[in-house]
C-alpha cells in the first residue's frame, strides 16, 4: 500500500468539475499562512483554537492529519469558516493600494435632492463608489423619476430620518445607526423627514468593463 503523504490529503477540484488531476492544497502551510497574517504565535493560535500548542505545529508541518473536529476549531479560532481553509486567495500578490479622505476634503457634487461629498476620489479603477450625502429632498415630487444605476448599494444613516422610497417594495422609514442593501438597478429615491437635513452614507459597486 502507498504512502501518502499527509499533507496532500484534501484536494480542491476544478471549478469547472474536471475531476482529473484535481489542485492539491498544503492544509499545514495554508494554516501557517492564515495564522502569520494575523501576527499570531503558535501558542497564541492554538490557545484561540482550543488546541494544543503541539497538535497546532504538527498539523502546520504535514505531520498530521485533522479530523473534521479539529478543522472546526481552527476555523473557529481564526475567524474564518471551515471551507476558507481550503480556499486560498486568488491573487498571489496585494497591490496595496490605499487612499485616506479627512473630513470635509471629499469633492463636492451638488445636485437638486442631494449634496453628495465623493470619498477615496483620487483612487482610481475603484470596485466601490463610497459617499456621503446630505439628503436635502423632502418629497417624492422633488425627483424626476426614479434613480437607477448598474451593481449594488448600501446604505448607512449617519443622521436624521430619512424614508426609502423603492420601486418594488413600501417606503421604509430609516434612522441613524439604520442601514439597507439593494439592487441599484431597481428605481430608488431617498428623502430626509426629519426637521434638518438628514446624511446617509452610500457604497455603490461598480461594474468594471
Amino acid at each position: 500500500m502507498q504512502e501518502r503523504d499527509p499533507k496532500k490529503l484534501i484536494s480542491i477540484a476544478h471549478a469547472n468539475g474536471e475531476q482529473s488531476a484535481p489542485e492539491a492544497l498544503d492544509l499545514g502551510a495554508r494554516v501557517r499562512e492564515l495564522r502569520k497574517q494575523r501576527d499570531w504565535t503558535l501558542e497564541h493560535a492554538a490557545s484561540q483554537a482550543g488546541l494544543a500548542r503541539s497538535t497546532l505545529s504538527k498539523i502546520e508541518n504535514g505531520q498530521m492529519s485533522p479530523t473534521y473536529e479539529a478543522l472546526k476549531k481552527l476555523a473557529v479560532g481564526l475567524q474564518i469558516s471551515v471551507p476558507q481553509l481550503f480556499t486560498p486567495p486568488q491573487r498571489d500578490q496585494v497591490n496595496g493600494r490605499m487612499i485616506v479622505t479627512k473630513v470635509g476634503e471629499g469633492s463636492a457634487h451638488a445636485t437638486a435632492t442631494y449634496e453628495h461629498e465623493l470619498l477615496a476620489d483620487g483612487l482610481t479603477r475603484k470596485n466601490m463608489l463610497p459617499y456621503r450625502a446630505r439628503v436635502r429632498a423632502r418629497s417624492m415630487d422633488e425627483f424626476d423619476g426614479w434613480v437607477r444605476h448598474d451593481g449594488e448599494e448600501f446604505m448607512y444613516v449617519l443622521t436624521g430620518v430619512v424614508k426609502l422610497y423603492t420601486e418594488f417594495y413600501e417606503p421604509v422609514e430609516m434612522r441613524r445607526g439604520d442601514s439597507a442593501y439593494y439592487d441599484g438597478a431597481m428605481g430608488h429615491n431617498v428623502i430626509s423627514v426629519s426637521s434638518d437635513d438628514a446624511t446617509i452614507l452610500w457604497v455603490t459597486s461598480l461594474v468594471q468593463v
